[in-house]
């Protein structure tokens, strides 16, 4: 980079290329800014990070936006009613690039799950910890399937629906999505039942005792709070995981 040139007139030629190009790639922001795009790197390590300088919010990428639209669409259609035509049309893309990027259905479907599932959270939490005691995990536990579904109960909802249809599409996209955090979680329950510290009984029902309070709250959160109940949603899924660790309490006679 030649001496004359700042790091002020890289964030200026920076400016002009988006004012210009709206979205450039860091690529063309260096040639903007005449200089390599190894020295770009070296002196923003990121293209978001130059954008900041220029008070500049990225916008998101064509697969961001397609997975966002794909959220909203699937929660209100479920998958099976599901147009690729209005998909591309809501996230802005060409049919071209979301058949790119997304062959069909069933590999948007799993795309889907896999940005929006709390399953990887799950599993890196189990990792983590892998013998921690059920009042140490569980609580995030909760946290992660909390956050994970809040606000996309539609979506769930739509894909249970669906299984229960028949659609090939979902149950293919939901299987290729349960290959990791849900057994490791049904493991590390089943552990701890062996070892006394929970109460004995499928590791499948001991999950549904603590995700289905979860997902009934969410669920019902809008209208909870027409009648009064605002509650903040961490506090309710801490005493909703409380109240299972007490019913999972392993009894006094095992």
């Amino acid at each position: 980079m030649p001496a004359a040139v700042s790091r002020e007139a890289v964030v200026a030629a920076a400016a002009q290329a988006v004012a210009e190009a709206q979205q450039p790639t860091m690529e063309e922001l260096a040639t903007a800014a005449g200089i390599s795009l190894r020295t770009l790197y070296r002196l923003f390590g990121s293209r978001q990070a130059l954008l900041g300088e220029l008070d500049h919010e990225p916008a998101p990428s064509s697969t961001e936006r397609i997975l966002e639209a794909a959220l909203e669409l699937v929660g209100q259609r479920g998958l099976a009613e599901l147009s690729m035509d209005d998909l591309a049309g809501q996230a802005g893309v060409s049919r071209a690039t979301l058949y790119r990027l997304f062959p069909g259905k069933t590999a948007l479907f799993r795309a889907l799950i896999q940005a929006y599932s709390p399953w990887e959270a799950v599993a890196g939490i189990i990792e983590a910890a892998p013998d921690a005691p059920p009042g140490e995990l569980m609580p995030k536990i909760g946290e992660a399937l909390a956050g994970a579904l809040a606000g996309r109960t539609g979506l769930l909802l739509r894909m249970v629906f669906e299984m229960v249809k028949g659609d090939p599409d979902t149950a293919e996209g939901i299987q290729h999505s349960l290959g990791r955090g849900l057994p490791d979680l049904i493991n590390y329950l089943g552990r701890q039942m062996a070892a006394g510290h929970l109460r004995r009984m499928h590791p499948i029902l001991a999950l549904q005792l603590l995700a289905g309070p979860i997902v009934a709250h969410l669920i019902t959160r809008p209208l909870a709070a027409l009648i009064g109940f605002n509650r903040p949603q961490e506090e309710v899924i801490d005493q909703i995981v409380e109240a299972w660790l007490r019913t999972m309490a392993p009894d006094k006679q095992q």
